[in-house]
């Protein structure tokens, strides 16, 4: 395992302090590693003056000092597993989501992928747990551990169920089918919540933005707006369909600022309005399948051990 990581603020007078290395003390002896004390002053070169709890001086630099509260979590710290090894060797799913799945891409669009790794099983035995999301090891590419992926997608959050339901797949193993299968089972009418709630905070920070700056960030609207045409297919339908299809026009034109404010408004309303109709038609339950995934989940654990 690396060295202790090293805290940067500056410490003012007071700050409880730890040493990290030996130093001399102000009475020819020494000041232990781990010794403890307090910031009481700083030196002509820029060192601080530790008073230790013995009514010692000591001086030190930033870096061979810890803040008291953290020595303890730095010293027994253990590595966490590859992040980006984990994706490179434990992805079961890849997709490319936002413009160029929306069908909204345009000649200078990025791609952007979002994929789902499983760590594997006897990484979770160690102290240094795996981590629950990393971003890379390419541009563009971000990605969630299984549970944490199967956590935030049964939330309905519009990232990650996006991901399930991308039409450009780029990676899939066997594991990676059976979490398709499966998508249907993190569908329901938390959805509403989820979609209509972030559009309309959303939208409260843009009109502030249009009231200050005379014009909004008119990719951000968007994508709201594309955001509630999702909403409501998938409440009046319980699929959701991520190509905007033939909105993709009327979408374009937001985005580069050619519809009036007004006219964007009326659609966002009408929208609002319409996935209300939807969701008290709606044939999604009022809660998603969390057994039937959690099952899968336990299952893949167990399949996991021994995947080093």
């Amino acid at each position: 395992m690396g060295g202790m990581s090293v805290v940067g603020p500056q410490l003012p007078v007071g700050t409880q302090v730890v040493f990290r290395v030996e130093r001399p003390d102000a009475a020819g002896g020494t000041a232990q590693r781990g010794a403890t004390g307090r910031v009481s002053g700083v030196t002509a070169d820029g060192q601080y003056v530790v008073r230790l709890v013995d009514g010692r001086d000591a001086t030190a630099k930033r870096d061979q000092l810890s803040l008291r509260t953290a020595y303890q979590s730095e010293a027994v710290a253990v590595d966490q597993p590859d992040g980006d090894r984990l994706v490179r060797e434990h992805t079961i799913y890849a997709a490319v989501v936002g413009s160029r799945a929306f069908g909204l891409d345009t000649d200078t669009s990025d791609t952007d992928t979002r994929g789902v790794y499983v760590a594997p099983t006897e990484a979770f035995w160690s102290l240094g747990k795996p981590p629950m999301h990393v971003d890379g090891p390419e541009p563009e590419w971000f990605s969630w551990e299984i549970e944490r992926f199967c956590e935030l997608a049964l939330k309905a959050n519009p990232n990650l169920l996006e991901v399930l339901h991308s039409p450009l797949v780029v990676r899939q193993t066997s594991l990676g089918e059976e979490l398709v299968s499966l998508r249907k089972t993190f569908l329901s009418q938390l959805a509403y919540q989820t979609y209509s709630g972030y559009v309309l905070s959303q939208f409260k920070k843009i009109e502030a933005d249009y009231r200050r700056d005379g014009a909004p960030k008119w990719k951000h609207v968007m994508h709201l707006i594309r955001l509630l045409l999702s909403a409501r297919t998938l409440l009046a339908e319980g699929k959701l369909t991520v190509d905007v299809g033939p909105y993709r026009d009327r979408l374009l034109a937001v985005k580069r600022g050619e519809l009036p404010w007004d006219e964007v408004e009326r659609w966002r309303l009408t929208l609002h309005e319409e996935l209300d109709n939807a969701l008290r038609k709606t044939v999604l339950p009022a809660t998603p399948d969390v057994g039937t995934v959690d099952a899968w989940l336990r299952s893949v654990r167990k399949r996991s051990l021994g995947d080093a």
